[in-house]
């Protein structure tokens, strides 16, 4: 067990060389290696789920003891629809194409070289998250599918389903006759393991931090690898007065209850006030028997009154609310005069994450769809399908804001880049 700043130091180094010289074997494996360690893994996971829910569960007995709160347990639960989950997405990655080596954007030049680009590996990937075991195998999973090294620092609640998982993984790759240092689980969970690595670019090309604000906030700021991340997500999504009622109420609904504890959950409800009348008493009732605390502006509270919809779980919001990722069921809403107010709230308060319009007016949601400056913008449908896996990209290894490289739910092609290449017959320049 590491003690000292320079143990975990060394030791942490010598994870990032493994890496490395794992990724090296991983840019040149091929498709059906690759595959086939995924439907491996997939069956592992399967043949082994007594024991990985055994694993589980010390994680959730020290969680529920050291007082965590719901969202937390929720994220570090594998239950057995989320083990199926991340079989399902196993064999999803393995079914999809396989980027690398891929060539596009051929041109001949007026030179007659022929210019154009060739998708390859990142490297060695670096992933820091909390919490949630299944985040293990959906990295895992798509470094390998992309060519890349994976190491991965988890939560300290979370050691014993992560060590397994990592175990299983390695089995898997040397199954398929891959290098086993492929994925690697950094196994002490003392944060300067953190500080390692996200300061060792010899060894790591890019970080991927998953986890709450503080953790991504500290490895922004001092990291010296490139960063993938996003901060918060705090969702929206607006009601229009040409929406469908029965259509927004049910969007309403699943995209603020169907999980609270998910970055691509709504966190404010914005509604056309023409249509607030017709919406607010469904929606006050589905939000009231599932137990939402309302935060209300006060235009909603004036028609909340006038509708006789009063009650102790509706309470005026502050004007943090409209800044906040509850990550509960707590729900801040706002009545607003247009389509552009509502965009201008969004800009104001938004994440950039994933923002939503119900609506069944073309011009405006395509307006919506133009300028909202978000990673995931949708029409008529929940905020909760900004994801990697209902993308169709297999799972996803985190979600970006940002606008180079990637954006939005970070699939295969998000863990690739590129090199120019040029194919000549002789040709010199002149």
């Amino acid at each position: 067990m590491c003690t000292t700043d320079q143990q975990i130091e060394q030791q942490v180094t010598e994870i990032g060389r493994k890496a490395r010289q794992a990724s090296k074997e991983m840019a040149k494996a091929s498709t059906r290696q690759k595959n086939q360690a995924l439907i491996t893994l997939a069956n592992l996971i399967h043949e082994q789920r007594t024991q990985l829910k055994t694993a589980n569960n010390a994680d959730l007995a020290r969680a529920k003891s050291a007082g965590n709160d719901a969202a937390f347990i929720d994220r570090l639960t594998l239950s057995d629809r989320a083990i199926d989950t991340m079989m399902d997405g196993l064999k999803q990655i393995a079914s999809l194409s396989d980027p690398i080596g891929e060539i596009g954007e051929m041109r001949t030049q007026p030179s007659g070289i022929s210019v154009g680009k060739m998708r390859v590996p990142l490297g060695v990937i670096g992933i820091i998250y909390e919490s949630r075991p299944n985040v293990t195998i959906d990295a895992a999973a798509l470094c390998i599918k992309a060519g890349n090294a994976t190491v991965l620092r988890g939560g300290s609640e979370a050691i014993e389903s992560n060590g397994m998982l990592a175990r299983l993984t390695q089995q898997a790759l040397s199954e398929a006759g891959l290098p086993a240092d492929a994925v690697q689980v950094i196994p002490t969970t003392d944060r300067k393991a953190v500080s390692a690595m996200i300061t060792m670019p010899q060894y790591i090309d890019v970080i991927v931090p998953r986890g709450g604000k503080s953790l991504i906030e500290r490895v922004s700021k001092e990291a010296r690898v490139p960063v993938i991340k996003h901060l918060d997500g705090i969702c929206h999504v607006y009601i229009d007065d040409d929406a469908d009622i029965s259509k927004a109420i049910r969007i309403a609904d699943n995209a603020k209850t169907q999980r609270y504890g998910t970055c691509n959950t709504m966190e404010t409800l914005l509604i056309a006030q023409s249509i607030a009348d017709q919406v607010l008493p469904e929606l006050v009732k589905t939000y009231r028997s599932k137990q939402v605390e309302l935060r209300v502006c006060e235009k909603t509270r004036q028609r909340v009154t006038a509708l006789g919809l009063e009650g102790s779980d509706i309470k005026n919001a502050s004007a943090e609310d409209w800044d906040t990722e509850y990550l509960a069921p707590i729900l801040a809403i706002r009545t607003v005069a247009s389509l552009q107010e509502a965009m201008d709230h969004i800009d104001q308060h938004g994440s950039k994450h994933t923002d939503a319009i119900v609506t069944e007016n073309y011009s405006k949601a395509l307006q919506f769809l133009r300028e909202v400056d978000s990673a995931s913008v949708m029409v008529n449908a929940s905020t909760r399908f900004a994801d990697g896996f209902e993308f169709g990209l297999g799972a996803e290894i985190g979600i970006s804001n940002d606008k180079i490289h990637a954006r939005g739910p970070v699939g295969l092609e998000g863990l690739t880049t590129y090199k120019w290449i040029v194919l000549g017959s002789g040709q010199i320049r002149q």
